[in-house]
C-alpha cells in the first residue's frame, strides 16, 4: 500500500477575543482562524505495531515521553474507537516550533487522525473524528476542519467562514516556548465581545482593515512572560508592505499579512538577516477547500 501523507498546516488566529469563562475555569473564545501552507507533514504506513518517528528541523525541540506524543495519543484513541487491531508506522516531519501559538501539536494530531482513518479504512464519520479530537485538545477540531472558520466555545464550536482573499503571510517566533496554559492562567483582563464580521473582504488590504479594530486579547499577558514578542511585533510593523502584524493564539509566534506571497518572502529574508536566531517562515493562506476525509 502506498504511504498516506497528510499536511499539518500552521493555524493562525487572525483575531482572538476572550469573551467569558466557564464554571470549570476554561475561557470562552471568539476567533477567526486561518491556515497557512507552512507546516509539518505526517506519513502513515501499514505496520504490525504503532510507532512514531519524528525528524525535521524542529524535531530536537520536542521534549517529554515519546509514547505520550499527541500524534500517538490520537492514533490510539482512533484505533480503540474503530476497533482496529493492526498498527501503523508514523513519520512526522516537524517544521513548526512547539508551544508556539500556531497549533503545531494539534495540527499534527489532526493529521494523524485523518491519515489513519484512511490507512485503516475506519468507519468513523467526521463528527466522531471531531469528538475524538476535542477529547485531546480544544484546537484539534479546527485543525481537522483545515479551512477558514469562526471558532467559539473553548475551541470546539466551529462555524464555517467565507473563503479568505489571497494574501501572503509571514510567521516569526523569537525561539521562546510559551505554553498555552501559562498564558490563560495569568490572564486577568476584562472580557471582550465577539468580533465576527460579514461579508468577507475581497482582498488582503481590505481584510487587514477589517481585522485592525479587533485584536488578540492574550498579547499583553504573553509579553509579560516573553518580552521578545514585543520586539517581534515591532520588527513586523516596520516591514515594507506589511498590512497587519499581530500575535497568534497564546504566542509567542506572531504573523504579518502582505498582499502576496512574494512580498511575504521578501519580508522573511529581511527578518532572517536582522534576527538570524528567530524562526521565520513565509507562505500564503491555504486557498483550496480541504475536507476531513
Amino acid at each position: 500500500m502506498v504511504p498516506i501523507e497528510v499536511f499539518a498546516p500552521a493555524k493562525i488566529n487572525l483575531y482572538l477575543h476572550v469573551i467569558g469563562r466557564r464554571p470549570d475555569g476554561y475561557h470562552l473564545l471568539d476567533s477567526l482562524v486561518a491556515f497557512a501552507d507552512i507546516g509539518d507533514r505526517l506519513t502513515a504506513e501499514p505496520a504490525e505495531t504503532l510507532s512514531l518517528e519524528v525528524t525535521g528541523p524542529e524535531a530536537a525541540h520536542i521534549t517529554g515521553a515519546a509514547d505520550d506524543n499527541l500524534v500517538l495519543r490520537a492514533a490510539r484513541l482512533l484505533a480503540n474507537r474503530a476497533g482496529v487491531i493492526g498498527g501503523a508506522s508514523l513519520h512526522l516531519e516537524k517544521n513548526l516550533p512547539i508551544s508556539a501559538g500556531i497549533g503545531g501539536g494539534s495540527s499534527d494530531a489532526a493529521a494523524s487522525l485523518l491519515a489513519l482513518r484512511r490507512l485503516w479504512e475506519a468507519a468513523i464519520g467526521d463528527e466522531q473524528l471531531h469528538e475524538i479530537g476535542a477529547s485531546l485538545g480544544a484546537d484539534i477540531p479546527a485543525c481537522l476542519y483545515r479551512r477558514p472558520v469562526w471558532v467559539g466555545g473553548i475551541g470546539e464550536r466551529l462555524e464555517p467562514a467565507a473563503a479568505l482573499p489571497p494574501a501572503g503571510i509571514l510567521l516569526v517566533n523569537p525561539r521562546k516556548v510559551l505554553p498555552t496554559a501559562t498564558v490563560f492562567k495569568a490572564w486577568r483582563s476584562p472580557f471582550s465581545h465577539a468580533g465576527r464580521f460579514a461579508p468577507m473582504s475581497g482582498d488582503a488590504a481590505s481584510l487587514a482593515q477589517m481585522l485592525a479594530p479587533r485584536r488578540n486579547d492574550l498579547t499583553n499577558v504573553a509579553i509579560e512572560h516573553v518580552p521578545e514578542i514585543r520586539a517581534v511585533l515591532r520588527q513586523l510593523d516596520a516591514l515594507p508592505g506589511v498590512l497587519l502584524a499581530r500575535m497568534s493564539g497564546s504566542g509567542a509566534t506572531c504573523f504579518a499579512l502582505f498582499a502576496d506571497r512574494a512580498s511575504a518572502e521578501q519580508a522573511r529574508a529581511m527578518v532572517s538577516a536582522a534576527e538570524p536566531r528567530w524562526w521565520c517562515a513565509a507562505g500564503a493562506f491555504i486557498a483550496e477547500q480541504h475536507h476531513s476525509g
